[in-house]
């Protein structure tokens, strides 16, 4: 977040192609970024990507490219205007999509072309642009606090500016019922990609893609539950242990997690709260789905397979979830609004 936008917006804008230039590192970076060292030693990264097969990187370039050009067109357009910020539902959207709905569209291309998983998990491309928009959404609801101390603004003011009249009200003492009601906006509005979500892993057919997609899943639903009508959120960074989500092994498993932790938010859940019965509507929908779906996940359960990924395919996850996720998103992500 150190880089100047000079510098800075060549880079996102040429980044796909910066990642064929062996030996290529950057030192440009302060000395406290947190993740300075992977760009201070990307060569490794580098000999790693040019070492897989030419479909896989095609793959990763390709959505490195689009990544790249969406963030440097917010670090430019945020550039000239002082104080924007995410404005609306669609600009939360959008800017997620870059940074995360991508990494979906990217990650299962490559389930796809390795062979793991069928062509057909690729053709509703609406399904994986889900499944990083909801990580994505979660951790900037997480981290609300982290950022403002930083000066860096996520909740799209079309949701807070119903409740205050500046996102950092939230944090103030007097402000609890409006930043609890806010709060719970901003879940419904992360809830409600959550049936997709659960198709998307309902697709899935190698062990080993249905574990890596479907762990982060459980944590963020859990992270969700654990959060609402929590004002911990507005005071420290809410942690829960991830111990559970490792558990789930097929479908069947997430089918009962998600309900458990559905039923935790309804029964949070206040009649007071002016999103109550949407909260409900939206509790409902996965409710129906994991329980519509709970005789044939149990199908599922039994045929899914049993292989796990060989070495190269445990090479091309690592490299191509480093790449689209790791690099940009703690990196060279443009986070928002901060320059």
């Amino acid at each position: 977040m150190t880089i100047p936008i000079e510098t800075k917006e060549p880079l996102l804008r040429s980044f796909h192609e910066i990642i064929f230039q062996k030996g290529w590192t950057f030192t440009g970076c302060d000395p406290l970024e947190r993740d300075r060292q992977l760009l201070v030693e990307f060569n490794v990264v580098i000999d790693e990507f040019l070492s897989l097969r030419k479909e896989f990187r095609d793959i990763i370039a390709d959505i490195v490219n689009k990544m790249g050009n969406g963030m440097a067109d917010y670090v430019k357009d945020g550039a000239h205007i002082h104080g924007v910020t995410v404005k609306t539902i669609k600009d939360f959207d959008m800017y997620c999509y870059y940074v995360a709905g991508l990494s979906g569209l990217g990650l299962t291309r490559l389930f796809v072309a390795s062979g793991l998983e069928s062509s057909d998990l690729a053709s509703d491309t609406n399904l994986s642009i889900n499944m990083g928009l909801y990580l994505q959404k979660t951790n900037i609801l997480r981290d609300y606090l982290e950022d403002h101390l930083h000066g860096r603004k996520y909740w799209p003011e079309e949701i807070w500016s119903i409740y205050v009249k500046d996102s950092s009200d939230l944090k103030e003492p007097g402000y609890e019922t409006e930043a609890l009601d806010c709060l719970s906006s901003v879940i419904l509005n992360i809830l409600n990609h959550v049936p997709v979500n659960l198709t998307y892993m309902n697709k899935l057919q190698n062990k080993s893609v249905f574990r890596f997609c479907s762990i982060p899943q459980v944590w963020a639903l859990a992270t969700l539950s654990k959060m609402f009508r929590n004002y911990e959120t507005f005071q420290k960074i809410v942690k829960i242990r991830r111990g559970e989500a490792v558990k789930c092994t097929s479908i069947h498993d997430i089918a009962n997690f998600y309900l458990e932790y559905t039923r935790v938010i309804i029964h949070k859940n206040d009649r007071k709260d002016p999103n109550f019965m949407k909260i409900s509507a939206a509790c409902g929908k996965i409710e129906q789905w994991c329980t519509t779906n709970l005789q044939v996940t149990k199908d599922y359960n039994k045929t899914l397979k049993k292989d796990w990924l060989n070495h190269e395919n445990d090479l091309l996850l690592f490299i191509g979830f480093s790449l689209l996720t790791f690099t940009y998103w703690k990196q060279f992500r443009y986070d928002g609004l901060e320059y």
